[in-house]
């Protein structure tokens, strides 16, 4: 796997970029298109997009940086911190910083906050769908050893120091799973039954599937190992999303409007 795309000049342009950038104009794109079954202008969902990108970058590096602060920042230079096209932009993060940015942006125009995140939320897995690409071309987020015939091998000195024997391409099997997860709440979406079901069932499923691709990774340290069962720092998070998604559904369904 090699990061880099192409260069123009003395600008190198990482595959990582590319993925991302094409992340959100898929994400915008089809959630405007969703967005208007709800009453929901086009424009409007565009407009948000600099916001959400704003608040996904920040919270998904400030995440990584809290995560991974001894092993890649301690000791370097501070602008390390915002290197955000060597890759180290960890999701739930960017969920959290992209969350608080929907609230501020539906807040102050004035839009229903439940129906703008649920014509988000389908848009969501598919703009991971690309970004997790971004990290298997990138060599961030590799997994353990494997010997089945999907294994795949990164090459020496690769910048994210992913491990020159066959892996599991952890990196993919989250990216399929989001795509079914697409489908699947591009599904609900039409058949919703009360304003924010579609953002609940995400958090539900993607706490689910995360957990499951998190168990084939190879890149986290023991230091980030946690209990007798070994969580990962992605499933500890899983479960309190898991729970959010559990008593979010619940709330909304008794107090949120019934849709015919």
């Amino acid at each position: 796997m090699h990061p880099i795309a192409f260069d123009i000049g003395p600008i190198t342009v990482r595959w990582y970029g590319v993925m991302m950038a094409i992340a959100f104009i898929a994400g915008l794109w089809t959630a405007s298109r969703r967005g208007l079954r709800d009453g929901i202008p086009a424009e409007k969902i565009l407009d948000i997009g600099p916001w959400l990108i704003v608040g996904t970058i920040v919270g998904a590096r400030a995440l990584h940086v809290a995560t991974y602060w001894n092993e890649e920042f301690a000791g370097r230079p501070v602008w390390e911190i915002f290197a955000v096209w060597k890759g180290g932009l960890v999701f739930y993060g960017g969920l959290i910083g992209a969350s608080l940015a929907g609230i501020l942006y539906a807040r102050l125009k004035k839009i229903a906050l439940w129906k703008l995140a649920d014509a988000l939320t389908p848009s969501i897995a598919l703009g991971y769908v690309f970004g997790r690409v971004g990290c298997f071309l990138n060599g961030c987020c590799y997994g353990r050893p494997c010997s089945l015939p999907w294994a795949v091998t990164y090459p020496e000195g690769n910048i994210n120091g992913a491990p020159t024997h066959p892996v599991h391409p952890s990196q993919l099997y989250d990216s399929l799973l989001s795509l079914l997860l697409y489908f699947g709440l591009a599904w609900l979406y039409r058949r919703k039954k009360f304003d924010g079901q579609v953002f609940a069932a995400y958090l539900l499923c993607y706490a689910m599937t995360r957990s499951i691709v998190e168990s084939f990774r190879g890149d986290y340290s023991p230091v980030h190992l946690h209990g007798a069962l070994n969580l990962t720092p992605g499933q500890l998070v899983s479960i309190g999303i898991f729970a959010t998604g559990v008593a979010l559904w619940a709330v909304l369904k008794k107090f949120q409007p019934k849709r015919a």
